[in-house]
């Protein structure tokens, strides 16, 4: 008896003990699988199927088929030639039993097309939950600053920057600026690179005012 089989996108037309290479099968070598997409068994013709109908087989192995060579030119000005090789992945099964009935109750696995055995996948690790991103710490001086510091741009001259000079220095209000001595503005004027501009610009006389309120 004889049978056409369906697997693959392809038909096959088999008898008890031929041996076949078919498209890859989800199965390893000495599995048995059954065919159940089966167009025509003995003088049984399907619609498109036979019903019941089943063909059995054993896995002998998974093989490749011979290499095959795509090579891509395009005529252009600007060309491009491309080559690639493949070999399909096929099973080597050895055809059983041709069952012209009952086959959906034969126990026997299905033959499926696939990369290969499935494999029950690892279980995800669960991705560890992040951090909530750190705020950047104040400098110190500016922290000071939040405490009780002044506003020292309202000095003559002073933007942002010269503030954070300021602050970076220890200098965070007005009353500190006021009580400077000469030694102290020369100190300064060394330290910041101020070239006289604290006398220049009256900051003394300024934060006295300031201090005020």
């Amino acid at each position: 008896m004889f049978a056409v089989l369906k697997t693959g996108g392809k038909q096959y037309k088999v008898a008890s003990g031929d041996v076949l290479r078919v498209e890859k099968l989800a199965a390893s070598a000495g599995d048995k699988v059954q065919f159940n997409d089966i167009l025509m068994v003995g003088s049984t013709v399907g619609t498109p199927f036979v019903e019941g109908a089943g063909v059995q087989a054993e896995v002998i192995d998974q093989i490749k088929g011979p290499k095959t060579i795509n090579f891509v030119k395009r005529r252009r000005k600007h060309s491009s030639a491309r080559k690639k090789g493949h070999r399909q992945q096929l099973t080597l099964v050895r055809i059983g039993d041709i069952l012209e009935k009952g086959a959906d109750k034969s126990g026997v696995m299905a033959a499926v097309n696939g990369a290969g055995v499935a494999v029950a996948a690892a279980p995800k690790k669960a991705a560890a939950k992040k951090a909530p991103p750190k705020k950047e710490a104040a400098p110190k001086a500016e922290a000071k600053a939040a405490a009780g510091g002044d506003d020292l741009k309202q000095l003559s001259g002073v933007g942002p920057a010269l503030e954070k000079k300021l602050h970076a220095a220890g200098v965070t209000t007005f009353a500190q600026i006021a009580d400077w001595t000469a030694d102290d503005v020369a100190a300064m004027d060394e330290k910041l690179s101020f070239k006289g501009r604290i006398e220049r610009e009256g900051w003394i006389e300024q934060a006295k005012e300031l201090a005020k309120g």
